[in-house]
């Protein structure tokens, strides 16, 4: 190993391990380029940018209010909506019309 004492982290976007000086540099540019343009950035729980579209994971089971059921942990979610709203994403699930789901429960697949 060459005599770098740098942390790796895995980027999620790329696939890649990578320095996490590099990392964190690269995440500082797509906030700042983000909000130069003036939009709502939506991060899932582990800080992954969100875009419409997206497929996403719950991370823990979370009880439907006014549906009479509770979604389980590891369930998928296709085609995400956001709403504008950082904190907020716009999903259909079978069964259930109108549902809307905290960002923080969510991981990007």
């Amino acid at each position: 190993m060459t005599g770098s004492d740098d942390d790796y982290q895995f980027d999620e976007e790329s696939g890649e391990w990578m320095p996490a000086s590099e990392l964190a540099a690269k995440r500082a540019a797509l906030r700042q380029a983000q909000d130069e343009l003036g939009a709502v950035v939506v991060r899932d729980s582990v800080g992954n940018v969100l875009a419409d579209g997206d497929q996403v994971t719950l991370i823990k089971d979370l009880e439907v209010k006014g549906a009479g059921r509770t979604l389980k942990q590891g369930t998928l979610i296709k085609s995400i909506r956001l709403t504008g709203d950082a904190q907020e994403i716009d999903c259909k699930f079978e069964g259930i019309k109108g549902l809307v789901l905290r960002a923080e429960f969510v991981r990007k697949r």
